[in-house]
Formats: structure tokens, sequence, C-alpha cells
């Protein structure tokens, strides 16, 4: 059965060829998204997140009695918090500028007489 060669049919299988061009021309684009970094950096947000689980779980451990000193693991969580979220950013971005420019704190030697930071 042949096709009417008509205006209409012709466009239609341009169009389709233009739509099948852009798509096979896409797919080198679409595999270089799968770069080696994108994969260490969700490596690295995988290790962040072992890492606060484990900040977590020091926290509750008993401190030693007479030590003058103790880690502030309040503090490290939120700078993994922190480092986690730019991780997240860079690999599912919502736009491209600005970045938040959070300073981490760092210094995680506490006295052992203050109190917890909240």
């Amino acid at each position: 059965m042949a096709t009417p060669n008509n205006p209409a049919s012709e466009w239609l299988r341009t169009a389709c060829a233009v739509l099948a061009c852009l798509l096979l021309g896409s797919a080198p684009v679409i595999a270089a998204d799968n770069s080696p970094e994108r994969e260490h950096l969700a490596a690295l947000s995988r290790q962040l997140d072992l890492l606060d689980r484990l900040a977590e779980y020091s926290a509750t451990l008993p401190r030693p009695n007479g030590s003058r000193y103790h880690f502030d693991y309040a503090r490290l969580r939120e700078d993994i918090e922190h480092v986690r979220a730019g991780i997240q950013d860079y690999l599912s971005p919502r736009r491209a500028q600005p970045r938040d420019p959070v300073t981490l704190v760092g210094g995680y030697r506490r006295e052992s007489a203050e109190e917890a930071s909240p």
C-alpha cells in the first residue's frame, strides 16, 4: 500500500528524521554525564553519611572521667552537613550561581566544663 505524497506526510517524515538525529546525537552527551568525578563525589557523599553516623554514635558514648578536653561531635556533624550539602548541590544543581559561602567552624576540641553546643 503506497502512502500519499502530500505535504503533511512529507513534513511528518522530515520531523521524525530530525527527531531521530537529535536523539541519537545526544547519546554522547548523556554518556558524558556519568563522569568519574560524579562517581567519586557520590562515593564521597556515602562516606560522609557513614562518618555522620559514626559521629552520632560516638556522641552517645560516655566521656572518660578526668579528661580536660573532649571532641565536639555536634560541631563536626554540622560541618559534615555543610560539606554534604555542597556536594549534593554540585551533583544536582538547582541553579548555577551563587553558592552558599558557609565557612566550616573547625576547632573540635572543647573544655570538659563547657556545655554541648546547640
